[in-house]
């Protein structure tokens, strides 16, 4: 069996181990510009957000504020936009409704990132399966020299060259893997950086939230005095007796 399985790698070589590796490559490479395309397009001015929706939601205008929002790409605004179309149920509706909407985004982001990590931690050993198959390969070749004289002329030359080429897989397996995993580790700070703006937005919205917020969007007016002391029936009995 281990004989059989020798002379199958012996045969086939390690090229085929550096075409699997090219096209991971590609397939990195195409993964990178998508992601990056995606983290482009939904970037905004997280300060400059927070601080429209906090003087927004100081008076209650609920439908500028969500107007502000719709006009934002990024993914925050998606999450707040969530939570304030639930304004009117209160503050556990719109926090469920956020958490919600943050695993939507979060699984939009983190599409295809699996497949930067996965690659960034196999491709070298893909490249050392090259090399092993290609070192096999020379040990296989020297064995087979039939006198002392043609194993000492194929030692320096064609066992070297093997071994040497065999080396490259390996090469161009950390090639393939550290651009791979710099990257990957690079959109997941974007990634983490872009959840906590959308929790920091969360919280804007929820310090303006209570138990009776006003179902619509004008400002609020300050409360009425209450009048309880001129109507109360008791009281007004006791002024008419006096």
């Amino acid at each position: 069996m281990i004989e059989q399985v020798k002379i199958a790698l012996v045969h086939t070589g390690a090229s085929w181990v550096l075409w699997i590796l090219a096209g991971l490559s590609v397939l990195s490479v195409t993964v990178m510009l998508d992601r990056l395309l995606v983290f482009r397009a939904q970037r905004d001015n997280m300060a400059a957000l927070a601080g429209e929706l906090h003087r927004l939601l100081a008076i209650w205008d609920v439908e500028a504020a969500r107007t502000r929002l719709s006009k934002s790409p990024s993914a925050a605004a998606a999450v707040v936009l969530a939570g304030l179309a639930r304004w009117q149920n209160g503050t556990d509706a719109a926090k469920e409704a956020m958490l919600a909407a943050t695993g939507l985004q979060r699984a939009r982001l983190e599409r295809r990132l699996m497949f930067l990590g996965t690659v960034g931690n196999n491709a070298p050993f893909i490249g050392l399966l090259g090399t092993v198959i290609g070192v096999v390969g020379a040990f296989e070749a020297l064995g087979t020299a039939t006198t002392k004289v043609a194993a000492s002329q194929l030692a320096p030359e064609r066992v070297m060259s093997t071994i040497s080429e065999a080396l490259v897989a390996t090469a161009v397996g950390l090639v393939v893997a550290i651009p791979a995993v710099a990257v990957f580790n690079y959109f997941q700070g974007l990634l983490t950086s872009t959840l906590n703006d959308a929790d920091t937005l969360g919280h804007v919205l929820l310090s303006h939230m209570g138990s009776a917020a006003p179902t619509c969007s004008e400002p609020r007016n300050p409360p009425k005095e209450r009048e309880d002391t001129l109507t109360h029936p008791d009281l007004v009995q006791e002024s008419q007796t006096n």
